[in-house]
């Protein structure tokens, strides 16, 4: 068993609202919490706060109870924390849906969750009502933001004037809320994550990084999937710093952003810093502001790291996690200047970790002559992991363990300095001729290549049934890059058995809104 190098936290027994906003003092609610890029427009903590609660009151008015779940379909607008926090103040339990999803989809997460009402905003309205129809959620529960007829709209529910009820819960048993995992390698499940869980990781990773009170925070990762639900909305909350939300990604207004407004704090998935450190046009702006790039949701190598902070001139650390740990477990310190920024970091304070030999089951406690273990399946406990999953006792069984450790299908190794590297996810092993091949090696050695702008790997079956890796590359512009100059910068970097068997070029590699390749799409892409 691996222990974290940092001393255990105090993690109040309170409500995610109470921690976030109960010491709310004189001089923060003067604090600028967010500001629209699309209009300049500043809320503060204070307006913020008061617009929670009022918020809640509303809800409560119509019936809303610990007992009901609110389906949430918005991008990353201010007004995300205001019905977010305003429900979860309630007692409601919310489940956050991509909004990029479509009306089927979001049909399909509201009748797992068994969500009785749906928030959304007019962009979005001809999905989310397809979707609402659909689960006989009626038009009165159908809030739509920014205004549409017929449906309740943030204004009139802010300004009528009702109570934030008083509610009381266990917030180590009350779910706060429920998250889909992506679905990449199996069928999206409901993540139950409680209030506790939620405060834990705030409170686990609050005093691992700088993010402070001056900060202006660039929010570009969406706020309904964990990721920037925590990491970027709650911590950032907590620590008081002023956030910069962007409803999607687009490079020349990420980089206006940071120019126009200042932004110090970057969070950021593999994606962007790749596009921090090869694409010309980042150079056209003025963002020296960033001091700190911290990157998640998938691994991100090394070289694009050093390469991406090089650039900018800033410091770019990387963490890693899973919507069932709420999500964060691993990350590298803000004052560590030792920690390779190839691995995740440290493991945060009140938590555990077994590694797992794949092939015998065995426990992994040794150190090698390089330092590092072997590899093997992360396993993760600690306050911040999920209940279980949502109506599906049989998944919970599989990824939870009767002493609480979360086995999270991922490979990695730990260093006896106290960091953790990933591997590879263990479903997503490429096995040629007994040997092992993971696709983030081949990819991060891919994205060395200066023609190549982005990669990723599967393994696919060649002729004779073997299974082989097969790149998919996003080329520069005009480059004239062939395959075969793919296949052999590889094969000189790599040992015969991890050689790029096949390669297709095309325009974009699919991914999540997260920032994790789909390799099913891929995978659809190679059959097609």
């Amino acid at each position: 068993m691996f222990e974290s190098p940092f001393a255990d936290v105090e993690i109040p027994d309170v409500s995610l609202y109470d921690y976030l906003f109960s010491d709310l003092n004189d001089e923060d609610a003067q604090r600028i919490a967010f500001i629209d890029p699309a209009s300049g427009a500043e809320t503060t903590y204070a307006a913020l706060s008061a617009q929670i609660l009022a918020f809640a009151g509303a809800l409560a008015a119509r019936g809303v109870t610990t007992d009901t779940v609110v389906g949430l379909l918005s991008p990353n607008v201010p007004a995300f924390a205001t019905v977010f926090h305003g429900a979860l103040r309630a007692g409601a339990t919310v489940t956050t849906i991509n909004a990029l999803y479509t009306a089927d989809e979001i049909a399909k997460q509201l009748a797992d969750a068994h969500a009785e009402w749906l928030i959304t905003v007019s962009a979005l309205l001809p999905q989310a009502q397809a979707a609402a129809e659909k689960q006989g959620i009626p038009a009165d529960h159908l809030i739509v933001l920014d205004g549409a007829d017929g449906h309740p709209n943030l204004r009139e529910l802010l300004t009528e004037g009702s109570p934030a009820p008083d509610v009381s819960f266990d917030p180590t048993t009350h779910l706060a809320v429920l998250p889909y995992s992506s679905g990449t390698t199996g069928l999206p499940k409901g993540v139950m994550l409680t209030h506790r869980n939620l405060v834990a990781n705030v409170a686990q990773a609050r005093d691992l990084n700088d993010l402070n009170a001056d900060d202006r925070v660039l929010a570009v990762l969406p706020f309904f999937h964990i990721y920037g639900m925590t990491v970027l909305l709650n911590l950032a909350l907590q620590r008081r710093a002023s956030l910069v939300p962007m409803a999607r990604f687009d490079l020349v207004q990420f980089l206006e952003n940071i120019q126009n407004y200042g932004c110090t704090y970057v969070f950021i998935a593999p994606p962007i810093a790749v596009a921090l450190a090869k694409h010309p046009i980042v150079d056209q702006y003025d963002i020296s502001s960033v001091r700190t790039v911290f990157s998640g949701a998938a691994p991100l190598d090394g070289d694009t790291a050093r390469l991406a902070g090089t650039r900018i001139r800033a410091s770019v650390r990387q963490g890693y996690g899973m919507s069932e740990m709420s999500p964060v477990s691993h990350m590298i310190p803000s004052s560590d200047e030792v920690t390779p920024v190839s691995s995740i970091g440290m493991m945060m304070p009140n938590m555990t970790a077994k590694l797992i030999d794949l092939d015998t089951g065995a426990e992994i406690t040794e150190f090698g002559d390089d330092g590092y273990t072997a590899p093997g399946e992360l396993w993760l406990r600690g306050p911040n992991v999920m209940s279980g999953y949502l109506g599906r006792p049989d998944a919970t069984a599989e990824a939870l363990d009767e002493d609480g450790y979360l086995h999270t299908g991922d490979v990695a190794t730990a260093h006896r300095d106290g960091y953790f590297t990933i591997v590879d996810r263990a479903k997503e092993l490429i096995k040629y001729k007994g040997y092992q091949i993971a696709p983030a090696e081949l990819e991060a050695l891919l994205l060395q290549h200066p023609k190549v702008m982005d990669a990723a790997v599967i393994g696919v079956l060649d002729e004779g049934g073997e299974e082989i890796p097969k790149a998919f590359i996003v080329a520069a512009p005009d480059s004239g890059l062939e395959a075969e100059e793919v296949q052999s910068f590889v094969a000189e970097r790599v040992a015969p058995y991890k050689k790029i068997r096949r390669v297709a070029f095309i325009d974009a590699v699919p991914k999540s809104s997260a920032g994790k390749i789909l390799r099913k799409d891929l995978r659809a892409l190679d059959d097609a």
